[in-house]
């Protein structure tokens, strides 16, 4: 049945295709709607799970493999870097059942810290690594690469990129029956990395590296179209880019779509390269092709220019796109016209939009009450990874740092030891608390550091789709079970001191971050309410337009979205966007707001 399918539905489709049988991950935008669509489309037997973190997730699939199962593992490319630890080692004690790694790359980035590259890392790793350049082709490619890693004995990564993630293409798709059941573990000592076997396996790593690159040169998945004189190696979206560049002047190039980069197609690139009197690489994000390119030309003596960006031709960070491509080919060679500005071009920029905490949001008065509470101190925040990161912004400006999940509260633990006059708060969400916050707090315990964790806890995964956690009792199969209780983690792991409070209650979350203050150690406050896209709104803010007298103290002090003024210099409430959480009327000095709860 065809159907019209986003590039992570593709994904999921062909891994239910291809017979897999457990299925974990990390919700982590742009691969999200991987793992969920396989959990909507289970057709029984399909074992699923949001994983605590990347690195749990990893290690799940792989035992599963190890029994002999096809499992999958799905993330984005910073939630690789938590996952490195076991897939270096897989790549060496090798899995049994077919085991993909399925990794979404973010240029631009539009929703990440860094653009890193995971084809690079699948060299670090020596791991076979497809790359997906279209949703077709996602569908494709994780069927190929399950039959790969069983042949070879190695986990495979597939790579995609957001806009192949999020992309739509109509997909013939089989009927899926449920797997059949996995064999079961074989006991067998090479399981059991030690180092004398690990110089063997890297031994074997060498030569599966060049039975693989042989078959990545013959395979149809690094394929070349066209005969012009001029080359054009590209891999993932940016073949997409090319076509659409060329589109035609097709007979003036010779494309080489690059799928299968790694191990390199050696014997294609050289073929390539010795067809064409020049090649330019258009791939995001690493020079990855390029570097791949220059070095079969330099081992093999070819005098072919290879123009990409390492030589500045192509633009070394952000997203191309197809004018991008048609530009830098029109300038380059004169072989396709320039592109024509658009009238859409020449139509103004859309006005400013900050990303901005919604209207509502309980991280809102969470960081309020610790700002006011800290009025005067010397004082430090430091952030993480969620929604609560957009409490950097104005007026709250109370996220100082933020690096990676978790390390808030170890970069706050660090900064503490160094400067030992400072007052430090470490924000978390309950979702990055399990994913990588414990063990920072076990340091923190272990290492008598000074620090109040502040823990934004609003039930859910907020940022990345409102993924069940450990924290909430429902499992991504569906089942209710018991929930991991913050507090009593906290408890167990040696913080004595932990506080549950309310962030909407002003009053009652000052009182609760003035004692922290007043403590000594590692203490913690739970700021427990759930986040306003889970719960009904609790009703409304008015205001009285007699009381008000326009001293914009509510705005300028919580920034809330639903505020603004009129042309009277008044306060006015968006009743579309106020949820009626009442911050703004516990704060107002001339008690101006009316709070309407919903029945």
């Amino acid at each position: 049945m065809k159907e019209l399918l986003m590039g992570n539905e593709a994904v999921a489709v062909g891994a239910l295709a291809a017979g897999v049988q457990v299925v974990s991950g990390y919700p982590g935008t742009p691969s999200t709607e991987a793992l969920e669509t396989i959990a909507k489309r289970n057709p029984g037997g399909v074992y699923v799970e949001w994983s605590v973190n990347e690195k749990a997730g990893a290690e799940v699939a792989a035992g599963a493999s190890y029994a002999g199962a096809r499992s999958m593992v799905t993330m984005k490319q910073m939630g690789l870097n938590v996952a490195s630890d076991p897939v270096m080692c897989l790549s060496y004690v090798g899995v049994s059942g077919g085991m993909v790694i399925y990794v979404a790359d973010d240029p631009g980035p539009i929703s990440s810290q860094t653009e890193q590259d995971t084809r690079t890392f699948a060299r670090y790793s020596r791991l076979p690594v497809l790359d997906a350049n279209s949703p077709e082709e996602a569908f494709r490619l994780v069927q190929v690469a399950f039959d790969l890693s069983e042949e070879y004995r190695t986990p495979v990564i597939l790579r995609a990129t957001t806009r192949v993630c999020h992309s739509c293409a109509v997909i013939d798709v089989p009927e899926i029956h449920s797997p059949e059941p996995a064999p079961g573990f074989q006991k067998d000592p090479g399981w059991v990395i030690f180092p004398r076997l690990s110089y063997q396996r890297k031994q074997e790593i060498t030569l599966r590296e060049k039975k693989i690159s042989g078959i990545f040169s013959a395979s149809q998945a690094n394929s070349v179209r066209g005969e012009g004189t001029v080359g054009i190696a590209c891999g993932g979206i940016s073949c997409s880019y090319v076509k659409d560049a060329i589109l035609g002047h097709e007979e003036n190039f010779r494309v080489l779509d690059v799928q299968a980069p790694y191990p390199e197609p050696k014997e294609k690139y050289s073929e390539f390269l010795r067809s064409v009197d020049k090649v330019f690489v258009f791939e995001e994000l690493d020079p990855f092709i390029e570097d791949s390119l220059i070095t079969v030309k330099g081992e093999e003596l070819i005098g072919t220019p290879v123009l990409g960006k390492r030589t500045g031709t192509v633009p070394v960070a952000g997203e191309l796109s197809a004018v991008t491509v048609a530009g830098i080919l029109a300038e380059q060679t004169g072989l396709v016209p320039i592109p024509q500005i658009t009238e859409a071009e020449h139509a103004p920029e859309l006005p400013v939009r900050p990303p901005v905490l919604c209207a509502g949001c309980p991280h809102r008065g969470a960081f309020y009450a610790v700002k006011k509470a800290a009025e005067g101190r010397k004082a430090i925040f430091s952030g993480d990874i969620g929604c609560y990161t957009l409490g950097n912004a104005a007026p709250l400006d109370m996220v100082d740092t933020c690096l990676c999940m978790g390390a808030g509260i170890t970069l706050a633990e660090g900064m503490g030891h160094a400067d030992e006059s400072t007052l430090n708060f470490a924000f978390i969400g309950d979702s990055t608390f399990f994913a990588s916050g414990i063990t920072g707090i076990v340091n923190a315990v272990y290492n008598q550091s000074e620090l109040i964790v502040c823990i934004l806890d609003n039930s859910t995964t907020a940022m990345t789709g409102h993924q069940p956690h450990p924290g909430i009792g429902r499992t991504m199969m569906g089942e209710n079970v018991k929930p991991v209780d913050i507090e009593q983690v906290l408890r167990g792991i040696g913080v004595e001191s932990v506080q549950t409070v309310d962030p909407l209650n002003f009053l009652k979350s000052l009182r609760a971050v003035r004692t922290a203050i007043s403590e000594s150690g590692v203490r913690a406050i739970i700021f427990k309410s759930p986040c306003i896209a889970i719960v009904p709104p609790r009703g409304q803010a008015f205001v009285n337009e007699e009381k008000c007298v326009g001293c914009m103290y509510c705005i300028n002090e919580i920034g809330c979205p639903a505020l603004s003024t009129d042309e009277n210099g008044k306060v006015r409430v968006d009743g579309s966007l106020c949820t009626g959480c009442g911050l703004c009327a516990q704060l107002c000095p001339a008690r101006a707001f009316r709070l309407e709860v919903s029945r």
